[in-house]
């Protein structure tokens, strides 16, 4: 099996220069889960690139002043009635294009070939031959292993195109005239192991990149926009402590200084000693005003006796909004909110903002979740961007790496790792179970090679024997999982003397639980969260 490196966004000693204006290239979303991992895998080649619906038009992408397009694979066949469409301006502006999957078919369609139902279809690992001559392939092998995921395939060509690459299913598996490249697989999945390759391919011999966007000109262009659009006005930022809404903050202070003011919201949702780490780490990094408020009541009273996982989440955005709300009127005014908002919240969520096609996986609370009639104006500078991008353009802000790398933690906190009803009986034993946990892994070396770690609380009880008697309680499953952004994920094949030494401590510390279940679920078909 061939492999590579991946690269995140460099630091200016990896990269020079921090251009006004880096190289751009426009992903057109048709639907796909993934789309937003080929945004991911361009702007690991220092490329800057942006994710837009299918139907938008040239207007609001000639700002970027693209070098290239690629149209992301998708769930609809191109030849039913109401599928997702080509804009015309795809073609007409002749720049570069590279359709994958179902971007490959819409391209062999719109320009007069056939697509057609496959007689044998084609899901997970293949193999293709290289059998036409294009940049697309130079210096690879004639025999690459690629990742499959289609019920469709190519009868015809269009006129002018040849083909590329082949496999067993597929005699067109990638196709091309020009500059204007389809690839039936995927090269933007961790299993086409030289993807990166051929992406790098289209955007440097193609395109004609520079690889020009790095962590600095990031922050640059980010500090810029945020003046242009503050202006003399103030922010409010939710100031979780993780290193979403610390980078955040970070990039809003550089921009306006005193006009933002974060706000600390302890919903009693938190792991064990998070409120006090929170407010010592960042008294003791950020010269800012933090403003503290502890609203753990209110949030456990709006969650009693609601068990649907989407409910809680509506409720814990909802209810933040409210503090936050009722902060400004004491500390404000303020016009805008700002959130540590990322892409993979924004694509689980699936908001008609972001993609008309893709199906919702779950909401996030600060998405989806967020009430209709809010009151502020949303700033989010780091939406665009994946954890580990957060963590470069926090390291090059001069963040302790006691923030750039701490452990992902929903918004919505332990209400999400309690499946059933949230109490504060339920919520005493797992914060001591996940506290277990977290212990247990760093003290093994782990922490940095494990994406994920907790604890969650079942809705289930189950029997036991401690003492010689018998007991009937609670049961806990320890979730970890390794991944490089969230969007697909493995768990982690931890040492069994590890997970023994977790089970032994939960079930000997923690009053109420008897019986500890390790997750050996990946992403998909699971999700890293259990709700």
């Amino acid at each position: 099996m061939q492999t590579e490196e991946r690269s995140t966004l460099p630091l200016p000693d990896e990269a020079s220069g921090s251009p006004a204006s880096p190289d751009a290239v426009v992903v057109l979303d048709y639907g796909s889960q993934y789309a937003q991992l080929i945004a991911r895998r361009v702007r690991e080649a220092n490329v800057y690139c942006e994710v837009f619906p299918f139907d938008t038009g040239w207007e609001s992408v000639a700002h970027l002043r693209p070098k290239g397009v690629i149209l992301s694979g998708g769930p609809a066949s191109v030849y039913e009635p109401g599928a997702p469409t080509l804009p015309a301006w795809v073609l007409e502006q002749d720049l570069p294009v590279l359709g994958i999957c179902y971007g490959m078919q819409l391209l062999a369609q719109s320009l007069g070939g056939r697509v057609a139902p496959a007689t044998e279809r084609e899901y997970g690992p293949a193999t293709i031959e290289v059998v036409g001559s294009s940049p697309i392939f130079a210096d690879l092998p004639e025999r690459l292993d690629v990742w499959m995921s289609h019920g469709d395939r190519i009868e015809e060509l269009p006129e002018g195109f040849s083909a590329l690459a082949r496999s067993d299913n597929s005699p067109y598996a990638a196709m091309g005239r020009g500059h204007v490249i389809g690839l039936q697989f995927h090269p933007e999945v961790a299993h086409t192991p030289l993807g990166g390759t051929i992406l790098r391919n289209f955007l440097f011999d193609i395109c004609g990149c520079e690889g020009n966007w790095t962590a600095a000109s990031f922050i640059d262009d980010a500090v810029q926009r945020i003046r242009a659009r503050v202006g003399k006005d103030r922010v409010l930022l939710a100031l979780s402590g993780g290193v979403d809404s610390a980078v955040t903050a970070a990039l809003i202070h550089r921009a306006i200084g005193d006009q933002l003011t974060p706000v600390f919201v302890d919903t009693g949702l938190l792991r064990e000693g998070e409120p006090e780490t929170v407010r010592e780490v960042f008294g003791r990094h950020f010269h800012m005003n933090l403003v503290s408020i502890d609203a753990s009541e209110r949030f456990l009273t709006r969650l009693r006796g609601v068990t649907d996982p989407e409910q809680k989440r509506k409720i814990v955005g909802a209810e933040f909004i409210s503090v936050f709300e009722e902060a400004a009127a004491r500390h404000g005014p303020f016009r805008f909110l700002a959130q540590g908002t990322l892409y993979p919240d924004v694509i689980e969520s699936a908001t008609p903002r972001d993609s008309k096609t893709a199906a919702k996986i779950k909401t996030h609370h600060n998405v989806g979740g967020l009430p209709e009639d809010l009151q502020f104006e949303l700033l989010e500078p780091v939406r665009m961007l994946f954890k580990d991008e957060v963590r470069a353009v926090g390291r090059l802000l001069g963040l302790p790496e006691e923030i750039v790398q701490r452990q992902p933690f929903p918004g919505p906190g332990l209400a999400v790792r309690i499946l059933g009803e949230v109490t504060p009986e339920r919520l005493q034993p797992l914060r001591r179970a996940d506290a277990i946990v977290r212990q247990e892994i760093e003290a093994a070396g782990l922490g940095n090679d494990v994406w994920q770690f907790f604890a969650v609380l079942l809705p289930v009880k189950s029997t036991g024997v401690m003492g010689d008697q018998r007991t009937y309680a609670d049961v806990c499953a320890i979730r970890a999982v390794t991944s490089e952004d969230a969007m697909t994920a493995d768990w982690a094949r931890l040492p069994h003397d590890l997970l023994a030494r977790m089970s032994n401590r939960i079930v000997n510390e923690v009053p109420g639980i008897n019986r500890v279940v390790y997750d050996i679920t990946s992403k998909p078909p699971g999700t890293i969260e259990w709700e």
